[in-house]
C-alpha cells in the first residue's frame, strides 16, 4: 500500500483516474482527482472527483443517485495515474449511458473484441428479433425443453472429452456448453450479473470459512 504523498500530481494538483466497473471490467469514465478528492474517496468509499470545468469537488451520484462504490484504487508504475475499480448504482455517463466510452474511432476488421456481454446481447437479439436460419432463434422457437435437452447433451460431451483427457476437444465442448447455458439464461431471464453476484457471494463465504479454519487451527 502506498500513501497519497507518494503519488505524482500534475502542475494543477491533479491526477487522472480511470474508473472501471468491477463486475464487467468495462471502462466507465476518465476523471481527475486532487489530494482532497482522493482523501474523501478513500474515507467515504465513494468516488469523489475534481471538476476542471466548475473548479470544485463533486461526489459522483450526489445529485443523480448513481454512486460509485470503490472496490480498490491502484496506481500505475510511475504513480501519476490511477485505476479506480467500482461497483456502480447506475449509469456512469451524464448522458445516461452505462459508460462514457461509446463512440468507436477505429475497429480492426481482423481482430474483433470478444466479450461475454456482447455474446449475451447477440443471443437476446435472436430471441426478440428472430433471424431466419439462425440456430439460436431455432432454439428459442423450440422452447425450454429443447434448450434443456441441448444443455444436457453438451454436458455429456464435456464429460466424455475430459475423461479422454483430450484438452482441445474438452475446450471445444465446454465452449458449446457455455453457449447453450447462455441461451438458457436468456430464456430464463438470468443475466451475467446475476451469476457474477452469486459467485461473488460464494467467494466471500469461502474466504470467511478459510479465516475461521485458520483461527481454529491456531
Amino acid at each position: 500500500m502506498i500513501a497519497i504523498e507518494e503519488l505524482k500530481f500534475d502542475g494543477n494538483g491533479l491526477i487522472p483516474a480511470v474508473v472501471v466497473d468491477a463486475k464487467s471490467r468495462k471502462v466507465l469514465t476518465l476523471a481527475y482527482m486532487n489530494r482532497e478528492s482522493l482523501r474523501i474517496s478513500m474515507e467515504k468509499g465513494l468516488t469523489c472527483f475534481w471538476s476542471r470545468s466548475r473548479q470544485e469537488l463533486w461526489l459522483k451520484g450526489e445529485t443523480s443517485g448513481n454512486y460509485q462504490h470503490i472496490v480498490s484504487i491502484t496506481a500505475d508504475c510511475d504513480r501519476d495515474a490511477l485505476v479506480v475499480l467500482v461497483e456502480k448504482d447506475g449509469p456512469a455517463c451524464h448522458l445516461g449511458t452505462d459508460s462514457c466510452f461509446n463512440d468507436p474511432v477505429f475497429i480492426s476488421e481482423e481482430k474483433q473484441d470478444f466479450t461475454y456481454e456482447g455474446l449475451m446481447e447477440l443471443i437476446r437479439g435472436r430471441k426478440t428479433e428472430k433471424k431466419e436460419g439462425s440456430y439460436t432463434t431455432y432454439l428459442f422457437e423450440k422452447g425450454l425443453d429443447k434448450i434443456l435437452k441441448k444443455v444436457g447433451e453438451e454436458s455429456t460431451e464435456v464429460i466424455i472429452a475430459a475423461k479422454d483427457q483430450d484438452k482441445k476437444e474438452t475446450i471445444y465442448e465446454i465452449a458449446d456448453l457455455a453457449y447453450h447455458v447462455m441461451v438458457l439464461m436468456v430464456e430464463a431471464g438470468i443475466s451475467l450479473e446475476d451469476i457474477r453476484d452469486e459467485l461473488a457471494s460464494r467467494h466471500v463465504i469461502d474466504h470467511k470459512v478459510k479465516q475461521e479454519k485458520m483461527a481454529s487451527d491456531v
